[in-house]
């Protein structure tokens, strides 16, 4: 019988997915590091712990698998590494389809550091041979209230550049269309964006009205943006990401308005204002 694996269950968008492909009634083998103890327990899924960089544990993860769905590693010096072992245990174990959760804009020399190891993985998916989807998200509008620090105040050098922020839900729903008829997305690459580019002030603006908190947006100069992120003790890798993507915000590369959640979904895509308020119940 076949089945679908769904990888970064312990996460908060592999979770949802998994969550959707079981209320549908697909039978799923659930994969991550922690899959054992952290999975959630769904009627129609088996957990397995499999590291991405294992070859042997993630081929026997895989075996017997139609479709997979990707969903990137944890950010590390090493996890374009870690990406190439488990398409090359994907390819060795049979799988027929795999969705790879890719970055939007990903190239690479797209300003986001992190982009490049996207473009580069997808790359070798390509390089493969295995039959492929992938899924391009935005920034997710889900993590913007975590912008704001203690004070209020967003900080990053992203001048006046727009994002088109996406909603975790609709990348789940989108993920799961695909998931269900593989054969209809073959090669495809899909923009998940939220339904508008806004300005981190438009931002700070929309978090102010859905929370009741005063929230504003201070851009930072490069160097301001290295200075404040110093005390966090972060290697240098990971600040140039974070401070990267405030960059690639300025030059406009995370501002393009996609269809494709809706024609994925079937409805419009969730405004980051329609998130909060949901939120809040």
């Amino acid at each position: 019988m076949s089945f679908i694996v769904t990888t970064g269950v312990t996460g908060r968008l592999g979770g949802r997915i998994a969550a959707l492909l079981d209320a549908a009634g697909v039978e799923q083998r659930l994969v991550s590091r922690r899959a054992a103890e952290h999975a959630p327990r769904l009627a129609h899924a088996v957990a397995v712990s499999a590291d991405y960089g294992d070859h042997a544990a993630m081929c026997g993860a895989l075996h017997g698998a139609s479709t997979v769905l990707f969903v990137s590693a944890a950010e590390s010096p090493d996890r374009l590494d870690r990406h190439r072992a488990f398409v090359d245990a994907a390819r060795e174990a049979g799988v027929t389809h795999l969705v790879y959760i890719s970055f939007h804009g990903a190239a690479p020399m797209a300003t986001f550091t992190l982009a490049r190891d996207h473009w580069a993985t997808e790359q070798h998916i390509r390089d493969s041979g295995l039959p492929f989807t992938f899924l391009r998200d935005n920034l997710y509008a889900d993590f913007l209230p975590a912008l704001a620090g203690d004070d209020g105040v967003i900080r990053g050098p992203a001048g006046q550049g727009r994002v088109a922020a996406v909603a975790q839900d609709d990348i789940a729903e989108a993920a799961v269309t695909v998931l269900l008829r593989p054969e209809e997305h073959v090669g495809a690459t899909y923009d998940l964006t939220g339904p508008q580019a806004l300005t981190l002030d438009q931002i700070a603006a929309t978090l102010s009205a859905a929370t009741g908190r005063t929230i504003t947006y201070h851009p930072e100069t490069l160097q301001e943006a290295y200075a404040s992120r110093e005390r966090y003790g972060a290697p240098e890798w990971q600040v140039e990401a974070w401070v990267s993507t405030y960059l690639a915000i300025a030059a406009g590369e995370l501002e393009g308005v996609s269809d494709d959640i809706p024609r994925l979904t079937g409805h419009p895509a969730t405004s980051l204002a329609e998130l909060l308020a949901r939120e809040r119940g």
